[in-house]
């Protein structure tokens, strides 16, 4: 493997939180030339929701065709969900980090703790809602499911905030301008570890200890 000059970030949150929402306004607001960042493009074997673009939001493809790229060791991390297999490939992944990408996952806890085990320097961010009040609301504004599927993802939404101590970092997401700026900020901070700044600076570093 190359030196990986970007960052990977993990992140996971209760369905309803507003990770992905975060994810896309940090990439809108402070991806550019100079600081590359985008989300990995996760396989799943679930079905397209409205206006969700194969290639874009997920790489949509068969329950056969997943477990055969399992079977081949193609995934960085892998897990079935609400009976829908979502995984990320690794290769793909290190690849963008060794252009020095900032590389964003949006995986459960589940997920993390696959990720964290092959790479331990990824960074690790949880999501928690303001409320538990709030998260329900903003799942049935969506629209987009049944009571039935929306009372699933309350249930599970507990089991997922039990995990929160698993993380490197907690954001609650209750003014969502605010808590974008504290993401970033950590964004920022992880660019500043010694082992970036190493990796960053090696010929100055070279030069200023040789001097």
């Amino acid at each position: 493997m190359s030196q990986l000059l970007g960052n990977l970030f993990i992140l996971s949150a209760p369905s309803g939180a507003g990770k992905s929402s975060l994810i896309k306004a940090l990439l809108d607001k402070y991806a550019s030339a100079s600081h590359k960042m985008q989300v990995s493009v996760s396989h799943t074997t679930r079905d397209p929701r409205p206006g969700e673009v194969n290639g874009e939001h997920y790489h949509f493809v068969s329950r056969a065709e997943f477990e055969a790229l399992i079977a081949d060791g193609a995934f960085f991390e892998w897990a079935e969900v609400f009976g829908n297999y979502y995984g990320t490939s690794r290769v793909a992944i290190e690849a963008c980090l060794s252009e020095g990408i900032d590389v964003f996952l949006d995986i459960d806890w589940q997920g993390a703790r696959q990720v964290k085990s092959l790479m331990p320097d990824a960074n690790s961010v949880f999501i928690l809602p303001p409320s538990i009040e709030e998260l329900r609301s903003r799942l049935t504004g969506r629209g987009q499911d049944s009571q039935d599927v929306i009372d699933k993802r309350m249930q599970k939404a507990v089991d997922e905030m039990s995990h929160y101590d698993e993380f490197d970092f907690v954001l609650v997401n209750d003014d969502f301008a605010e808590t974008l700026e504290d993401f970033y900020r950590i964004i920022v901070s992880c660019a500043h570890k010694t082992k970036n700044q190493s990796l960053k600076h090696q010929k100055l570093i070279q030069a200023l200890l040789n001097d």
